[in-house]
Formats: structure tokens, C-alpha cells, sequence
């Protein structure tokens, strides 16, 4: 399995995490903690750390997110394959034949003067 594969697991994974974790999330703020009873005021340790948890996580599952696609993006670089071209290799000739078809002529074909005639 490659580097590539590997991350790119990752990234799915991260990413699904990433979607669950804004989907708890209400964007009136009221979300999983006003489910469990944290209406006006938010308790002392308790439904106020729900939601520093979920803004938390939202921060750190993007920044984990955006670490692994770059990194995904060494891992594609530095891949076996070589990324110079042969084109600039001084060594590398290749012989070229026939490279322009020789034009055949017609001879049932009649010639037409430029007049169109």
C-alpha cells in the first residue's frame, strides 16, 4: 500500500469526522447542549464544555484535514515515477521515420489553375 493510499484513507476518514462533528452542531448555538438542558445560562462543567468540545474538534479535525492533503501532495511528488522529461535528456534520441506521410497524387485528378477554372 502506498504513501498516497494511506493518506488518502486518512483524509476520507478526517473528513466524515469533520461532517459529523458540524452536523451536532446548531448554528443558532443552541445545538447538542441545548438538547441536555442548557437553555439561557450554561453550567459550570457541564453542557458548556459540550460545545467548547464540538468548537474544539470542528478547529482540529479542519486543521488535521488540511495537514493530510498536504502532505498527500509530497506523498504524489515523490512517487517512483521520475517527473523530468525525456524531451530535455540530451541521451535519450529516438529515431524519427516517416514522420511526414509523402503526399500521393492523384492521376485521375485534374489540375485546377488558380483562376478556379
Amino acid at each position: 500500500m502506498s504513501t498516497f493510499t494511506i493518506f488518502l484513507i486518512l483524509i476520507v476518514i478526517v473528513a466524515f469526522l469533520l461532517v459529523v462533528v458540524v452536523m451536532v452542531q446548531n448554528p443558532k448555538g443552541g445545538g447538542l447542549s441545548s438538547t441536555f438542558g442548557g437553555g439561557g445560562t450554561q453550567q459550570l462543567g457541564g453542557v458548556k464544555k459540550t460545545t467548547d468540545f464540538l468548537d474544539k474538534s470542528t478547529w482540529a479535525l479542519a486543521t488535521l484535514l488540511l495537514v493530510l492533503i498536504l502532505l498527500s501532495n509530497l506523498a504524489i511528488n515523490s512517487g517512483g515515477a521520475t517527473t523530468e522529461s525525456r524531451a530535455l535528456d540530451n541521451d535519450a534520441t529516438i529515431p524519427v521515420e516517416n514522420v511526414i506521410p509523402e503526399t500521393q497524387q492523384n492521376p485521375a485528378a485534374t489540375p485546377t489553375d488558380s483562376t478556379g477554372n
